[in-house]
């Protein structure tokens, strides 16, 4: 049986769909990173304007989107670059955005991959090879891994600061 895709537990979702992002380093061959890197900003966020229309659509039928990203301080280049468009790309599109400096998540229980929430039932963890490179995501529907995200979520969130208060220091 296959495992649902993330289009497909967004779109089953009716309340919320939770993400917690431990990575410093993403895809390094992504072309809005490129861009980015190039000082073309506004092509970095022509290069994500699906997933802002994945995340607007979401939140127009009422899915509270919220994603908490754990760094390290000072920042990576590419969280930089992810700093520089999340205005433009995630909370345009009704996206909450916390950043949590790493420290503060020290006593935190968490998971290993980054993963995604929905609706407090389902995780799927993405999963990376050292690299950054995508290489696939897991489900889980089991009640116990639900709880340790749920929970690792929610502790992470509250020590997070919202994005318009967070300045990075590369």
């Amino acid at each position: 049986m296959l495992e649902p895709s993330f289009d497909e537990l967004l779109a089953g979702s009716s309340r919320t769909a939770l993400k917690l992002e431990f990575r410093d380093q993403y895809m390094t061959e992504d072309p809005a990173y490129a861009a980015w890197q190039a000082g073309d900003v506004d092509q970095a966020v022509r290069e994500y304007a699906g997933w802002t229309e994945t995340a607007s659509t979401a939140t127009a039928r009422g899915v509270e989107l919220k994603r908490v990203r754990v760094v390290s301080e000072p920042v990576s280049d590419y969280i930089a670059f992810e700093h520089a468009v999340t205005s433009r790309v995630n909370v345009i599109a009704g996206e909450a955005i916390r950043w949590v400096p790493r420290p503060r998540v020290s006593a935190v229980a968490l998971p290993g991959n980054d993963v995604w929430i929905f609706d407090e039932a389902t995780v799927q963890f993405c999963l990376f090879a050292g690299d950054g490179r995508f290489v696939g995501n897991e489900v889980s529907t089991d009640p116990d891994v639900v709880k340790l995200c749920r929970s690792a979520f929610e502790a992470s969130w509250e020590r997070g600061i919202d994005h318009v208060d967070y300045s990075v220091t590369v």
